[in-house]
C-alpha cells in the first residue's frame, strides 16, 4: 500500500482538484450571471446523477461508456499511436454487430451475441490497423488519418442506415430494424439505460487494468510509447507494439459499438454516438493515460453529463453547462505544467529576495558595529 501510494504525483492530483474546484466555481458565477441560484442548481444536478435508482443506471451507464472508450485511447497511446479516430470505429463496430443480429437471428441468442461481439471488435480493430500500418510502413501521421477515417466510417455508416439498410417502419429517426429482443442485454434498473452489458464492462476493464499493469506486455508498451529509439536497441518488437496497441484500441472502440446497441439503443442510427469517444479520449488525457485515473474520473464526468439533463428539466439550466465545466477542467489541466512552474518560479524568487534582505540586513548590522 505504502509503494502505491508513493507512486501518485500529489501535485498533479492537487491540480486535478483544484481544477474542478474552479470549474464547478465559474459554473456558479455563470450561473449567478444568468439569473439562477447555484446551489439550487448544482442540487439539481447532483439529483439527477443519483437522486434515484434510474438516475444512478444511466450514470453508471456513461460512466462505463467513458470509461472503456478512455481507456482505448490509453492503449494506443502507451503503444506509442494516438488513436483519434475512435469515433468512427465505433460506429462501424455498432453497425457490425447489428447487421450480425438482423441476418443471423435465426440462430441462438447465445451464439449470435458471440458472433456480434466477434464480429465488433474485429471490424473496429481492422479500421485502427490501417492507420497503424501506415504509420509504421510509411511514417504517415496517424492523428490526421484517423480524423480523416472518422469521417469516412460516419459517413459510410449514415449512407447504408438511411438508404439500403434503413428499416421499412416509420420512425421519428432513421435507422436499421431493431435486433430481436432475446438479443438485448437485460436490463439491471428499470426505467435506466444501465443493462447486464456492464459486467462484460468490468471484465473488460479489468483486463486492461491488468495488461497495462501487471505484464511484460503493458511495461513493452510503455517503454515503445515513451522511447520508440530506445525501445528499437532494447530488441523490442517496436513497430508490432504500435500496431497491436492501435489494433486492441480500435477493437475496444467496436465493443462499445456493440453495447449501445444490444445495452438499450436496439438499433443502429447514424446518431449512435454523440462523440462519445471524444469525451472519453479527453478523460483519458487528463488523467494522463492512468488506468485507475480513468475509471474514477469517468465516473465523475458521468455524474456530471447525467445531472445536467436533469439540472435543464428541473431548473432551466442549460446542460449545456457541463460542456463549460468540462472544458475549462481540461484547460486548466493542459495548462498545470506551465502554471506549476509559474508558481514555483515565483516562489523561488521570494525566498532569493528573502534571503537577499536578510543578508543586507546582517552587513549593515556589521557596518554598525565597526563604526
Amino acid at each position: 500500500m505504502k509503494k502505491y501510494l508513493s507512486n501518485i504525483d500529489t501535485k498533479y492530483i492537487f491540480s486535478l482538484i483544484a481544477s474542478i474546484v474552479v470549474a464547478l466555481i465559474i459554473g456558479g458565477i455563470l450561473m449567478l450571471a444568468t439569473g439562477f441560484n447555484p446551489l439550487e442548481g448544482y442540487a439539481a444536478m447532483i439529483d439527477g446523477a443519483i437522486g434515484r435508482p434510474r438516475f444512478i443506471g444511466n450514470t453508471l451507464e456513461n460512466a462505463m461508456t467513458l470509461c472503456l472508450l478512455g481507456l482505448a485511447t490509453a492503449i494506443g497511446a502507451k503503444g506509442g499511436l494516438f488513436n483519434v479516430g475512435g469515433e468512427g470505429q465505433l460506429f462501424f463496430g455498432a453497425l457490425a454487430a447489428t447487421m450480425t443480429g438482423l441476418w443471423l437471428s435465426n440462430l441462438p441468442a447465445p451464439i449470435v451475441i458471440i458472433l456480434a461481439f466477434l464480429s465488433a471488435v474485429i471490424v473496429g480493430g481492422f479500421y485502427a490497423w490501417i492507420p497503424a500500418m501506415l504509420k509504421v510502413k510509411l511514417g504517415v501521421s496517424e492523428v490526421i488519418t484517423t480524423i480523416m477515417l472518422n469521417t469516412v466510417a460516419i459517413k459510410v455508416c449514415t449512407y447504408l442506415v438511411n438508404f439500403p439498410w434503413n428499416s421499412p417502419l416509420k420512425s421519428i429517426t432513421k435507422g436499421t430494424d431493431y435486433i430481436d429482443e432475446a438479443l438485448a442485454f437485460t436490463k439491471l434498473i428499470a426505467g435506466s439505460n444501465l443493462s447486464s452489458g456492464l459486467f462484460a464492462g468490468i471484465i473488460i476493464t479489468f483486463f486492461i487494468w491488468y495488461v497495462m499493469k501487471k505484464t511484460s506486455i503493458g511495461l513493452e508498451m510503455k517503454v515503445t510509447g515513451e522511447n520508440a529509439r530506445f525501445s528499437k536497441f532494447s530488441g523490442l518488437p517496436g513497430s508490432k507494439i504500435m500496431v497491436g496497441s492501435m489494433v486492441a484500441s480500435g477493437a475496444i472502440c467496436g465493443f462499445v459499438g456493440m453495447l449501445l446497441v444490444y445495452g438499450y439503443q436496439g438499433r443502429m442510427t447514424d446518431t449512435i454516438s454523440n462523440e462519445f469517444y471524444f469525451d472519453g479520449m479527453l478523460v483519458a488525457m487528463i488523467m494522463n493515460y492512468n488506468p485507475i485515473g480513468i475509471i474514477v474520473m469517468s465516473f465523475f464526468f458521468a455524474a456530471l453529463s447525467t445531472g445536467a439533463t436533469m439540472m435543464d428539466m428541473t431548473v432551466g439550466i442549460s446542460s449545456q453547462l457541463y460542456d463549460i465545466i468540462f472544458s475549462i477542467i481540461i484547460f486548466l489541466m493542459a495548462a498545470q505544467k506551465g502554471i506549476l512552474v509559474w508558481v514555483e518560479h515565483k516562489r523561488t524568487q521570494q525566498i532569493a529576495r528573502a534571503k537577499a534582505r536578510k543578508e543586507v540586513s546582517a552587513n549593515v548590522g556589521s557596518d554598525s558595529n565597526n563604526i
